[in-house]
């Protein structure tokens, strides 16, 4: 439980400073409930840890109804996360980089904060959930449920945002795969070694 803890803070920790350091200033998007939540911000102003807290209110309703040991795993995840993020919002324009930089470099904080946080069985939940229910309801990969999604936020912020967010945005989610793989890759590769 301890370990979980500790987890939970330093991925949060890297989730706010990817985000306010690298993403935000340059109005960049991820995928999931991160990017549905800064689209929100950048169109509307609002938080992003606290819209990310109410859009997923109703997909930890469907998770408490369904499968309670999801919405363990991932509340306090969620709850914790989206403080942090909003606490670190002073670090946005900290930093001195450019675009391309932003991008990479906030992916690979994000993707280090989600994988750090899933090698401990937890996660932030949001659209992560809904794509194991209808991984679990329609015998769909659980990957290509959350590839899609990923589509429709940058689709969607494409119509919003414009072409110039596209191709950075599309960095940026690799980056943030590319740390998210290989944080869980090496949880997977402690876990055969001890066997």
């Amino acid at each position: 439980m301890f370990e979980r803890t500790i987890a939970i803070f330093l991925g949060s920790v890297l989730l706010g400073i990817g985000i306010n350091g690298f993403i935000v200033p340059f109005h960049l998007l991820d995928g999931g409930m991160i990017g549905i939540s800064l689209l929100v911000k950048y169109v509307w102003g609002y938080k992003v840890g606290l819209t990310i807290i109410i859009l997923s209110i109703p997909i930890y309703l469907i998770a408490w109804k369904l499968e309670r040991r999801y919405f363990i795993n991932s509340i306090h995840g969620l709850l914790v996360s989206s403080l942090i993020i909003d606490l670190l919002s002073p670090l946005r324009g900290v930093f001195s980089v450019s675009v391309m930089e932003g991008s990479v470099i906030g992916g690979l904080f994000i993707g280090t904060g989600i994988g750090w946080m899933l090698r401990h069985e937890t996660s932030t939940g949001g659209t992560d959930l809904i794509a194991l229910f209808l991984s679990r309801w329609f015998s769909i990969n659980v990957g290509m449920v959350i590839f899609l999604i990923d589509a429709a936020v940058i689709i969607a912020g494409l119509y919003v945002m414009g072409e110039g967010i596209l191709f950075y945005s599309l960095v940026t989610i690799l980056s943030v795969g590319f740390a998210t793989m290989t944080m869980t890759l090496i949880r997977s590769i402690n876990f055969y070694r001890s066997i």
